[in-house]
């Protein structure tokens, strides 16, 4: 799936610049390309969660082998959700529904109660609907204003500026312009490193020096991508956890300055979490969404850990959409997410 895709619109020449080729869009129809992004979406998370696979869920998927549901069938079951990161809470959540079920419809069947366990996950992963206007359940949005403004958040070392690079990548695969706002003056290096994957994605960086106001940089690149006809405008923004009231501080500041230029901006506050971390993605996750209104999330690093069974816990006790999900190091590591694709690649 494209991760965005405007309304139909008038056509324009063609561009004349040497490297015109690299950045228009595909020649084949909407709809193939899509279904090969949709292919290699799903062949990407299924590589993401092989470590998850073999540990938690693959065990998992053994209890259903055994080919009985007993009391000590759901006590095993409740032990591997915990430990894949589920979490309690939901959890608990998840067994009851499907406990519930299986009385009620009297299963015994073993693969039923599977079905009836992958289905709930499902469920939960897609109950929230989020309030960004860039990215759905394959639906295409409203066609926002351009650019189109993304507000990325994130603690230091989830995987933030690799994942705003991630989408400049794939939103110029996609024949889209971007222009990156590398307001994250507080951390040494950000900047260099932003304007790095910058260059290497080809997407067109704004920066002033370390230490300079973020909302001055905020201000300058959105009068950039306005220039410059961009698509997309993604901010950076410092990753370290503030105070709630400092954080809020900041974040009305940039707000302002955003919404002076347009507004209905931002279209996207995207939160960058680490999945290695588990639990504690959630704790950060509940701090930035007391401070800002979060529409979606990133999962980054879901190769690198067995315990992708956070993005449950995400969905229901914060109620935010996962939209995005890293899937390696590389630029086109990023695959839009899908309910259906996570929870049967992680029963495959």
């Amino acid at each position: 799936m494209r991760f965005f895709r405007r309304s139909p619109k008038v056509e324009e020449p063609e561009p004349e610049s040497a490297d015109a080729g690299a950045v228009a869009a595909p020649d084949q129809p909407d709809d193939v390309a899509d279904e090969q992004r949709l292919i290699e979406g799903e062949e990407r998370t299924n590589k993401a969660l092989q470590r998850t696979k073999r540990s938690w869920f693959g065990h998992i998927t053994g209890l259903f082998d055994r080919g009985r549901i007993d009391d000590e069938f759901w006590e095993e079951l409740e032990e591997l959700l915990i430990g894949a990161d589920t979490g309690v809470a939901t959890t608990e959540k998840i067994l009851g529904e499907v406990r519930e079920r299986v009385e009620a419809e009297r299963i015994s069947d073993p693969a039923e109660v599977q079905d009836a366990l992958k289905e709930s996950l499902v469920a939960l992963l897609n109950k929230p609907t989020g309030r960004g206007q860039l990215w759905g359940r394959g639906e295409v949005a409203a066609a926002p204003p351009k650019p189109a403004v993304i507000l990325v958040l994130g603690v230091n070392g989830t995987g933030k500026t690799t994942t705003i690079a991630k989408l400049a990548h794939a939103f110029r695969a996609d024949g889209a312009k971007t222009v990156i706002a590398a307001a994250d003056t507080f951390r040494a290096a950000a900047i260099e490193q932003m304007k790095a994957w910058g260059e290497r994605v080809g997407a067109d960086v704004v920066a002033h020096k370390q230490g300079a106001d973020p909302a001055a940089v905020v201000f300058d690149a959105l009068s950039a991508a306005e220039s410059r006809n961009a698509d997309f405008l993604i901010i950076d923004t410092a990753g370290r956890l503030h105070t709630k009231i400092n954080l809020m501080e900041e974040l009305s500041k940039l707000y302002r300055v955003i919404q002076r230029k347009e507004p209905t901006a931002p279209h996207e506050v995207l939160l960058v979490l680490d999945a290695t971390i588990g639990q504690n993605a959630l704790i950060q996750a509940e701090a930035f969404t007391k401070a800002a209104e979060v529409t979606s999330a990133c999962l980054a690093k879901l190769d690198g850990t067995s315990k992708g069974g956070i993005v449950f816990a995400i969905s229901d006790q914060l109620g935010i959409p996962v939209r995005l999900v890293g899937t390696g190091e590389e630029p086109g590591d990023l695959a839009s997410f899908s309910a259906d694709t996570f929870v049967d690649a992680l029963f495959r």
